[in-house]
């Protein structure tokens, strides 16, 4: 799943060229080439499907190549999850009917590959043999409100656990009891299913939104066009809403993979390589820090020399179009800022 804007990113993620497409920690990889080099080692080329915006169809193409063409797929809308599930479920059991798909968001953060590539082959060797509809949950190394949570039935010790409740970023006194509690997993975002069985899921709770996909013949002609005239129809809500906080078939497999959904400059300053003075620099230019420690630094390459001088725990992100110098703690205000950018006057050009 490739279609989010991720504002939150911003300077750096716009609208044209949002955060899955970046390079964000400085490793040469954009998020969605390390999602792609990451499950290929398990699924094959033609196998791999992305989902994307319209707007991003081409951008994805230039970045993954060798996905076939025809694999990657335009949303007319963005509809939140549960459309592109059901929609990437249609596509895969007309030419599969007996699949087992993984669904992974394109923007995420794995750093324990090895594990998390066995906990998918665990998670396909369950889905496939079970009408279940599997979530791999990471293992909380501290309450953020972030997250979501996944609380589990531990009645044996197993590789996996039937699931009790979601819970959708709760406050800080109630995340603070999940980690205490012991039974509660944060939620990644990445599912495992047969298709026969994601789409008994959506007969039964999202039947309306069933009705409106089985118009369309999938990997046809028509496709396209159909979807085009169906998406307005569709309501617009996450898989989780709709679908897994309902179900009585949902486990979930506990995974410790180093994981991070690099939500905000704070979650890439935690995960980035830093200098001995703590701060996470990502420039081939010259850059000289004073009295300057626990700062995200991303300068855009153009020749310009910098020095910071005092800033401590500080966002600087400089691009062609907008600089933003913030305090680390004020990053979700980023959205908020983006929002009153685009409220002025047309004339000023900034975004």
């Amino acid at each position: 799943m490739a279609g989010g804007i991720g504002s939150r990113f911003w300077p750096m993620s716009t609208q044209k060229f949002p955060k899955q497409f970046q390079d964000i920690l400085g490793v040469g990889r954009t998020m969605i080439q390390q999602t792609y080099d990451r499950i290929s080692r398990i699924i094959p080329n033609e196998n791999i499907f992305v989902i994307t915006n319209k707007e991003y169809v081409e951008l994805s193409h230039q970045q993954l190549p060798e996905i076939p063409q025809e694999n990657i797929v335009g949303e007319p809308l963005l509809k939140n999850t549960a459309p592109c599930n059901l929609y990437m479920a249609n596509k895969i059991a007309e030419a599969d009917p007996e699949a087992t798909m993984i669904v992974l968001p394109a923007d995420h953060l794995i750093l324990k590959e090895e594990t998390f590539l066995k906990k998918a082959e665990l998670a396909f060797e369950i889905a496939a043999k079970n009408e279940y509809l599997v979530t791999l949950g990471i293992t909380p190394t501290r309450p953020d409100t972030g997250y979501g949570y996944i609380q589990f039935v531990d009645k044996h010790d197993s590789d996996y656990y039937k699931v009790k409740t979601f819970t959708e970023k709760p406050i800080l006194e109630i995340a603070k009891s999940f980690l205490e509690s012991g039974d509660f997993l944060w939620n990644a975002g990445i599912f495992i299913w047969s298709v026969k069985s994601i789409h008994h899921a959506f007969e039964m709770y999202l039947p309306e939104m069933t009705q409106h996909f089985m118009a369309c013949e999938y990997n046809a002609d028509s496709e396209k066009s159909c979807i085009e005239l169906i998406y307005p129809k569709v309501q617009k809500i996450s898989i989780d809403n709709g679908i897994l906080e309902k179900a009585q078939n949902v486990y979930v497999i506990p995974a410790d993979l180093g994981w991070s959904d690099l939500g905000t400059w704070t979650s890439v300053y935690e995960n980035a390589d830093k200098d001995e003075d703590l701060n996470a620099v990502t420039s081939k230019l010259p850059i000289l820090t004073y009295n300057a420690k626990g700062n995200v630094i991303r300068m855009k390459n153009n020749n310009k020399a910098v020095v910071i001088d005092g800033l401590e725990n500080y966002i600087i992100v400089d691009t062609d179009k907008a600089l933003l110098i913030c305090p680390r703690d004020h990053d979700q205000l980023i959205k908020d800022y983006v929002l009153d950018l685009k409220n002025l006057k047309k004339g000023d050009k900034f975004m």
